[in-house]
């Protein structure tokens, strides 16, 4: 399914949900859909689904003008925060009943090809042990598994996921993250996920849209925005912990911190206009060191903070040029008020404009 939105906005009384925006999905792709809470994700999501319509703009299907066409017209599936089911169908039932009401309406799905989908996507899923229960009789990570497994049984061209995975638990989020990711690669349909994870987003690949207070910021292949966020607003949505942004100022061989040391890293020549002006250098969190290699600028400071995560441990530091933040992969022990020197290759800094432009990115980013 091509789904096109050209213009689209919605307003709702005196607030601005959505801006106009322009978004082309990848048909038979994952598209991701990433911003902060109130971004503007579900708003967007209600707009394609047809559960609204847009204040301004038009959405299209396949070149066809679907605007205001409501959701029971089209073949949409969706699957929302909060896990839906029929409480007084048996697991295996709420799995069925789409392909039971497809089968009523194209007379081609018997039941045993209805039982042997059934059976496959609760293998898929994890939860063929409870066919014969109800909803209620599961844990709430298997009741959202069965959500998703009667979304999947539709095989609609379009899936829309508003952020399914949120109100389970940590393992169990990061298990199915997985199993998404496989099962949306092996299908044909559109999906758009709503999350606000930048992991999310990068583990299920595909192409993602970063949206900002109703705002579309950038849409592209999701390592490419990952890597050259067009603007700040980009990197910060696109950054978990959010990227270290530090005032720097243009220097004859680069750039020098705010209060620091100089980073050698040439600005273009279309950034001539910004160097009478400030500039932002960004640096993600997994970018910085406590171990120096050839090439690399210190950074002293003492440790405000440590904690650790899964198996990661997250450093808050207090430096010359500011507060930073370094991932530190493995479990660390740091006491709080230590010293501590972060190290930075200044080729994995990246530099935004007075304007919030991106300027210059890591060669990597470049070659994304």
């Amino acid at each position: 399914m091509q789904l096109v939105l050209d213009q689209v906005a919605q307003k709702v009384g005196a607030v601005q949900h959505l801006y106009p925006l322009d978004l082309a999905l990848r048909p038979g792709e994952v598209n991701v859909l990433l911003g902060a809470t109130q971004a503007g994700k579900t708003s967007l999501m209600r707009v394609m689904a047809g559960l609204d319509k847009p204040s301004a703009g038009r959405v299209s299907v396949d070149g066809a003008d679907v605007t205001g066409m409501p959701v029971r017209e089209r073949n949409v599936a969706m699957v929302y925060q909060q896990f839906i089911n029929y409480p007084s169908m048996s697991v295996a039932e709420n799995i069925a009943s789409p392909l039971r009401l497809r089968g009523a309406k194209l007379q081609k799905m018997d039941r045993a090809a209805i039982d042997a989908r059934v059976q496959q996507l609760a293998r898929k899923l994890h939860i063929e042990p409870f066919l014969a229960r109800l909803p209620a009789e599961l844990s709430g990570g298997q009741q959202q598994r069965v959500a998703l497994a009667r979304a999947l049984a539709k095989d609609a061209p379009l899936m829309l996921l508003d952020e399914p995975l949120v109100n389970l638990d940590y393992k169990l989020r990061e298990e199915l993250r997985e199993e998404l990711a496989q099962l949306f690669a092996a299908g044909d349909s559109t999906v758009v996920y709503a999350t606000t994870e930048p992991g999310e987003a990068l583990l299920l690949g595909g192409w993602t849209a970063v949206l900002d207070a109703g705002e579309l910021l950038q849409y592209g292949p999701t390592a490419e925005v990952f890597h050259a966020p067009k603007s700040l607003r980009v990197a910060r949505a696109f950054s978990d912990p959010p990227m270290n942004l530090v005032p720097a100022a243009a220097a004859s061989l680069g750039l020098t911190l705010n209060a620091g040391p100089s980073l050698q890293v040439p600005l273009p020549a279309s950034a001539s206009a910004s160097r009478s002006g400030s500039l932002t250098v960004g640096v993600r969190a997994a970018a910085l060191r406590v171990r120096p290699r050839p090439g690399d600028v210190a950074l002293p400071g003492q440790v405000e903070l440590a904690e650790i995560s899964g198996s990661d441990t997250f450093v808050h530091a207090s430096t010359a040029v500011g507060e930073l933040v370094a991932q530190l992969t493995g479990v660390h022990d740091f006491e709080l008020g230590m010293p501590i020197t972060l190290y930075l290759d200044p080729a994995q800094a990246y530099v935004f404009g007075a304007d919030g432009a991106l300027l210059v990115a890591p060669e990597r980013a470049r070659r994304s």
